[in-house]
């Protein structure tokens, strides 16, 4: 692999290829190992999120409003990616991923120096820590849905965390702080309503040899866990909305925040 061909290119046009290049590897987990618990926490949401399915059944608007969303994102439209993108946004404020200094931003930017080269890396949704200017998640919608973009979106989120790890960093060192030399970057992977979770291990190393184009002898394996569901061969087609895969999916979500540290 290390005489595979590197070259400057921006975060979404990565592809299984990139993460050979920078010998970067993907390992699934299940739940204890993943989350570090035998049993996750049950999630801090509004209980009727949990016993009732239909938007119209919901007696709190604003409960009404995320199924709704979680409705729309079941059937995004092929041109557009917002649906999908909405969903997120409020389902991590129901679940206060989002609280006042921790906001969400989509379709943010962030500069990828690689190759010697600046690209960039835009993130559907990242959750941003507005006291310290870090980025503390990355979430990428799984576009597979449409066959004119059949790529693995996990090439992609991984070249967001290397970008988001930098630009973290950068930021310490402009507020006078010392830069980190390894962080676990948190990702969600959103294939309509149905997340896989990612820890991505992004060291400052990895972060040179994506600069210089160089291959990095130290492999990076990223974790990742789908969430156990009742029914395995239908998460993509069922999603978040039967309410035995909303609980499942919630208490992931819930367990996550540990791994974010919130």
């Amino acid at each position: 692999m290390a005489t595979l061909r590197r070259s400057a290119k921006s975060a979404s046009d990565w592809t299984d290829n990139d993460l050979d290049a920078y010998n970067i590897h993907i390992q699934l987990e299940d739940a204890a190992t993943f989350f570090g618990q035998d049993n996750l926490p049950l999630p801090s949401v509004d209980q009727e999120l949990l016993t009732r399915q239909e938007a119209d059944d919901m007696t709190s608007d604003c409960n009404a409003e995320l199924i709704n969303l979680l409705d729309l994102a079941m059937k995004p439209a092929p041109a557009e990616q917002s649906a999908v993108d909405d969903f997120a946004v409020e389902l991590l404020r129901h679940l206060s991923y989002i609280k006042r200094h921790r906001v969400a931003r989509t379709r943010k930017i962030i500069p990828l120096l690689i190759c010697g080269e600046w690209r960039n890396a835009q993130t559907d949704v990242c959750l941003i820590d507005r006291l310290q200017n870090d980025i503390m998640l990355v979430v990428q919608e799984d576009k597979r849905f449409n066959p004119d973009n059949p790529c693995n979106p996990v090439p992609q989120l991984t070249a967001e965390a290397i970008a988001a790890f930098d630009y973290n960093n950068r930021s310490r060192l402009g507020a006078g702080h010392p830069p980190v030399d390894t962080k676990i970057m948190p990702g969600i992977i959103l294939a309509g309503t149905t997340p896989t979770f990612y820890k991505i291990p992004v060291t400052a190393a990895l972060v040179r040899h994506v600069r210089y184009g160089t291959y990095p002898t130290e492999p990076t394996t990223i974790s990742a866990h789908v969430p156990d569901v009742p029914r395995p061969h239908r998460r993509y087609s069922e999603g978040m909305k039967p309410l035995d895969n909303r609980q499942a999916i919630l208490r992931c979500y819930e367990a996550f925040k540990r791994i974010i540290g919130i």
